[in-house]
């Protein structure tokens, strides 16, 4: 991807697999689609491979008003009434012209196409022909292609590309490069300092990863962000991220440049200058330093020009959460975290069953869930909580509704009425044993006595407060999200008159998503909780405070937190230290490491409170009997 220009100033940073696939898609014959998000390359990429084989590249922007004869051509009215229907009245249009003349057609935004329109492709894909009224049969030179390209994440104006077309041609898929290629981008088109340039991308890839946007950022909000900036430096009269009010114009800067490029989630209600001013301060806080220059990225994504084309690059065939140290789980926190919008590539590359589940584009085969559910739960779990933040928009939202049945029933599994410790109360109803000696003894003397004036005796278990608090930064993803949402379930279900439950989630910062004493419908709390993506630091203090908070309001005999995390903090005061009006500490860990056991340990303990290792989704159900039991 690079900036919109001619193509000889704008060579292809990165995407070396999906480069290499459309070069010998086109060498083989072959028609292509490429698919992916605004601004990963798509035009630059194929304008590219065509510089370097030598075609002309007809370019058609598609939208609703591109008819069958706008895309084909058609008679000139006045020359038809000059000289007739004949060849020399006919105007090609651009599928002709390339045709005829050995060209690419390159339409953009196959999805916006009428149907119509689109059909008149069919037999020129299959046949390489096409029969036009009066005009007869145009055959397509040897070297005519058809590349075309769609965004399938706008669904306004959109529609579903028809199963004939989608039959003839392949697919390629582009997702976003990786960090230091897309600052390799921005540095191309700017020539800015790096420090503009590290913060710039940084914003820009935290709007791909944030909860509350449904889209995010390209790169081309970058390039104006770091020429924003430089520009609102200079007319203030500062140079650098370092001079007075920088990060205020920083503020400035962002809010133009991609407050317009970003989407807010339906249903949320912020505006996107809320998201950008919450991203901006998890990036640079208020009286801190600029931030540094990010490092060149390693591992997964190769040098710049070897890019795979995504954020974090495909893992390895044997690479897997069980294998990630505890180390880069806190590198994903302080980069902002990994849970994204994860593309069908990604996940069939993580997970062995995906395209039993889900075969095509928008498909959820319920069926072959379930036979997975019932051969490996945690893989079908980790599978859905996946397929909650798929690309793909229909698949998305048919994973979210499943999640939410399936995670509410496994919730179930092991659910106790709680009893607390049982002991005897005195009230003053008539129900319960008659206590004579406390009724004498405040008897008023009339004759009956009345119903105030009775005391009762009954055995009542302690009325408890708990609080889930859910880690919602970097590590969390795939089973450890579906662990988190059973969790919620569990503890949601098991509330009654003698059980008062709240929920918050936190990184480095703490949100509430069931108050004390606000009851949620379960499906709700458990969409929401599988929305997440990690993200952020992880601020352990923070969470604890904010559920002591929940917890001051309950009128309980004890007041119990279950904190759902794997307990290594990384930035905050000491969890140790906030520990004050909470009765009880419980921890439950999920997919422990020897690390993040050994913290749990310790800081259960100094909760007066025990740790529960979650290591598989059958094992939340009887961890949490035994916390709440």
């Amino acid at each position: 991807m690079t900036a919109d220009g001619p193509p000889a100033t704008n060579p292809v940073i990165g995407l070396r697999r999906e480069r290499e696939v459309l070069t010998v898609a086109l060498q083989t014959n072959r028609h292509v689609v490429l698919e992916g998000p605004p601004g990963t390359g798509k035009s630059t990429l194929l304008r590219a491979i065509a510089a370097e084989v030598g075609k002309e590249v007809v370019f058609v922007e598609g939208n609703a008003e591109l008819t069958p004869a706008r895309l084909v051509g058609q008679y000139d009215p006045a020359a038809v009434m000059a000289e007739g229907y004949v060849p020399s009245s006919f105007t090609d249009g651009p599928l002709l012209t390339a045709m005829r003349g050995s060209g690419l057609l390159y339409l953009e935004e196959l999805n916006r196409i009428p149907e119509e329109t689109l059909n008149v492709l069919i037999t020129v894909l299959t046949e390489g022909e096409i029969t036009v009224p009066r005009l007869g049969l145009v055959r397509a030179t040897a070297g005519f292609r058809l590349i075309a390209a769609m965004n399938p994440f706008d669904a306004i104006g959109t529609a579903r590309v028809g199963q004939a077309i989608a039959d003839r041609m392949c697919r390629v898929v582009l997702g976003y490069q990786d960090a230091a290629a897309e600052r390799a981008i921005v540095s191309a088109v700017t020539g800015a300092d790096p420090s503009p340039i590290g913060l710039a991308v940084r914003l820009v890839r935290a709007t791909r990863e944030h909860r509350d946007l449904r889209t995010g950022s390209s790169v081309r909000g970058a390039i104006d962000l770091v020429l924003l900036l430089g520009g609102l430096l200079r007319l203030r009269g500062g140079s650098g991220l370092s001079a007075p009010g920088a990060r205020e114009t920083a503020r400035d800067a962002t809010h133009a440049a991609l407050s317009g490029r970003i989407r807010v989630t339906e249903g949320v209600e912020r505006t996107p200058e809320s998201v950008l001013d919450e991203i901006l301060d998890e990036v640079w806080p208020e009286d801190a330093p600029p931030p540094e220059e990010d490092e060149p990225a390693t591992g997964g994504g190769g040098a710049e020009g070897d890019s795979s084309g995504k954020g974090e690059g495909l893992p390895s065939e044997t690479a897997g959460p069980e294998t990630e140290s505890a180390s880069a789980l806190r590198r994903d926190r302080r980069d902002g975290g990994a849970r994204r919008q994860t593309s069908r590539r990604e996940m069939a590359a993580r997970h062995a069953s995906f395209e039993e589940v889900s075969p095509e584009v928008g498909e959820l085969d319920q069926e072959a869930f379930a036979e997975l559910m019932g051969q490996d739960p945690d893989a079908a779990a980790a599978l859905l909580a996946d397929m909650a933040l798929a690309m793909d928009r229909d698949l998305r939202a048919a994973a979210r509704r499943l999640a939410c049945r399936v995670f509410i029933q496994v919730g179930r599994v092991g659910r106790t009425r709680t009893r607390g410790t049982r002991r005897l109360v005195h009230d003053r109803y008539a129900d319960g044993d008659l206590d004579l000696d406390r009724t004498l003894d405040g008897w008023s003397g009339t004759w009956p006595p009345s119903t105030d004036d009775l005391v009762t005796r009954r055995w009542s278990g302690a009325r408890r407060a708990v609080c889930l608090v859910v880690d919602s930064s970097g590590s969390m993803n795939g089973l450890a999200v579906a662990v988190a949402a059973v969790a919620a379930a569990g503890v949601v279900l098991a509330a009654d008159e003698r059980l008062q439950t709240s929920v918050l989630t936190f990184s480095g910062r703490v949100e509430v998503l069931q108050r004390l004493g606000h009851r949620r419908p379960a499906e709700d709390l458990v969409g929401q909780l599988i929305g997440l993506r990690g993200h952020g630091m992880t601020d352990l203090a923070a969470a604890l405070r904010g559920a002591r908070t929940q917890l001051m309001s309950a009128v309980a005999d004890e007041r119990v937190v279950v904190l759902l995390s794997d307990c290594l903090h990384t930035t905050g005061d000491a969890p140790e230290s906030a520990l004050a009006g909470i009765d009880r500490l419980h921890v439950l860990c999920p997919l422990p490491t020897p690390e993040a056991e050994t913290a749990a340990r310790a800081l259960a303990a100094r909760g007066g409170g025990s740790a529960e290792l979650v290591r598989t989704l059958t094992d939340v159900g009887p961890a949490l009997t035994r916390i709440l039991g």
